[in-house]
C-alpha cells in the first residue's frame, strides 16, 4: 500500500471514532401531538373544524389552536376524562360529545376553576374573532402531554367564568366540538 492510501485511510477511518465520541450535547426529543377537532352535535360527530397541537413546556402543556367555523366569543375549553366524541344519552336525550365524561378530575378536587385551582382539565378561556377563528397558544400549567394522552378536548358553546356559580361548570353550556388525544 502507498503511504498515501495509508494516511487516508487513517484520516477517515479517525474521523469515523471521533465522530461517535462526540461530547456535544443534544437536545431532546420533543414530543407533539397533533387532534383534528370536530363539530359535534346531539346527532354525534361532524364535520372537522381544525386541529389542536398539545407540547409539553416547562411551564406545563403548551395548546395551539389552528380552528375555524365556531361562534365569536369565549368558550369554556376542558380536557375530559374519557377519549370520545360521540353523542350519548341522558335522561332519554341524547347529547353532544357526551361520551367523553366530565372535566378530567383525577385529584377529585370539589369544585370547578381556573387553570391553576380547579379541575387538572380546567384550561384557559378560548377566544374565538368575530370570523369565528381560533389561532391563539394557551398553557395549561398543571398537565402534561402523557397525562392527558387518551382523553377528550372540548370546545363549549359559552364562556367560562371558572365558578360554579351561577350555572355548574362555569355556565360554558352545550358541547360544540371536540377531538381525543391519541
Amino acid at each position: 500500500m502507498t503511504s498515501c492510501f495509508k494516511l487516508s485511510t487513517l484520516g477517515i477511518l479517525s474521523a469515523i471514532v471521533m465522530s461517535g465520541c462526540s461530547t456535544s450535547p443534544t437536545s431532546p426529543q420533543v414530543q407533539k401531538e397533533v387532534i383534528t377537532i370536530n363539530s359535534v352535535s346531539p346527532n354525534g360527530i361532524g364535520e372537522r373544524i381544525g386541529t389542536i397541537s398539545l407540547q409539553d413546556s416547562q411551564n406545563g402543556l403548551v395548546i395551539s389552536t389552528d380552528l375555524s367555523s365556531l361562534p365569536p366569543g369565549p368558550h369554556g375549553f376542558h380536557i375530559h376524562e374519557k377519549g370520545s366524541c360521540e353523542a350519548a344519552e341522558k335522561d332519554g336525550k341524547m347529547v353532544a360529545a357526551l361520551a367523553a365524561g366530565g372535566h378530567y378530575n383525577p385529584h377529585k378536587v370539589n369544585h370547578h376553576g381556573n387553570p391553576t385551582t380547579g379541575h387538572l382539565g380546567d384550561l384557559p378561556l378560548l377566544n374565538v374573532e368575530n370570523n369565528g377563528v381560533a389561532k391563539v397558544t394557551l398553557i395549561a400549567p398543571r398537565l402534561t402531554l402523557n397525562e392527558v394522552k387518551g382523553l377528550a378536548i372540548m370546545i363549549h358553546a359559552g364562556g367560562d367564568n371558572y365558578s360554579d356559580d351561577p350555572k355548574p361548570l362555569g355556565g360554558g353550556g352545550d358541547r360544540i366540538a371536540c377531538g381525543v388525544i391519541n
